[in-house]
């Protein structure tokens, strides 16, 4: 897979080599560098991508997400190797640990407020599975594959897939892949619903690069309210939907960027969106 924009932190901290960083035209490109491990995520990679799309959404230069990896692996689960010791485990660690960690991430992710998309490049199990499904748009590499692992582990699916699943494909779709833990093919997951478009290996970078920009250069608000609205739309009755609708269309055009939209249309012009 051709790389994304080269990291230009210059930081000494080792982790830095583990979740590469760089922002290149308003595109914040966070990419899971540990080839070897089939890019299984550890407690300081959940960590750093918490930290890094809580970044995305606080700074204005930002306007899109692109969470991509290296090697043959998006991302095989989680390495619990590294992870804090807690000593002898009382009832509650294990909820507690859940919330704190796989939740939390998968809530980054949900509540970034610029768009994010999944540019899966290989094999995509248990909690790497649900870190893609989980963005706003999925592209997949033709050899990239979906693994709900847990069954074949005999545990319960965590990182939010129980909830994901079912608002994707339906609860039938859900348990068959949560009950079999069969490997799924890109073009199974696009033809699902899980995925939004399968590329060539070689084009995926490319493709995501081409997506990111597009939402970069446009309004940024409106783009955060609308994805609120769908997200939340999920669980919410028709009188709840509309109100959080309306409400959003009166905080939106109070943007500079809705009032560039409104006149470029009456100009007959190509409007010029910055974020704001």
């Amino acid at each position: 897979m051709p790389s994304s924009p080269e990291d230009t932190t210059g930081s000494a901290d080792p982790l830095d080599s583990w979740v590469l960083h760089a922002t290149d035209h308003g595109v914040s490109w966070i990419t899971l560098n540990r080839p070897e491990a089939m890019n299984a995520v550890t407690w300081d990679q959940r960590e750093r991508l918490i930290a890094l799309l809580a970044e995305a959404s606080a700074d204005p230069t930002v306007r899109a997400v692109v969470l991509t990896a290296t090697g043959r692996g998006f991302c095989a689960g989680a390495d619990l190797r590294g992870a804090p010791s807690t000593g002898d485990r009382v009832p509650g660690d294990v909820a507690r640990t859940i919330r704190l960690g796989a939740q939390r991430l998968i809530a980054a992710v949900l509540d970034c407020e610029k768009p994010v998309i999944a540019a899966v490049n290989g094999t995509a199990a248990g909690i790497g599975a649900h870190l893609a499904f989980a963005c706003d748009l999925v592209l997949a590499a033709d050899t990239a594959k979906f693994i709900e692992v847990f069954v074949r582990r005999g545990l319960v699916p965590d990182g939010g897939g129980a909830y994901l699943l079912p608002r994707l494909i339906g609860p039938q779709r859900a348990k068959e892949l949560m009950f079999f833990g069969d490997a799924l093919p890109a073009t199974e997951a696009e033809r699902l619903g899980l995925v939004n478009r399968v590329v060539p290996a070689e084009e995926l970078t490319a493709t995501a690069r081409a997506w990111s920009q597009r939402l970069a250069d446009g309004p940024t608000r409106a783009l955060a309210l609308t994805k609120q609205l769908v997200n939340a739309s999920l669980d919410a009755d028709r009188a709840t939907a509309f109100a959080a609708e309306a409400m959003a269309q009166e905080i939106n055009m109070t943007t500079r960027d809705a009032g560039e939209g409104v006149a470029s249309f009456v100009e007959r012009r190509t409007p010029k969106y910055r974020g704001l």
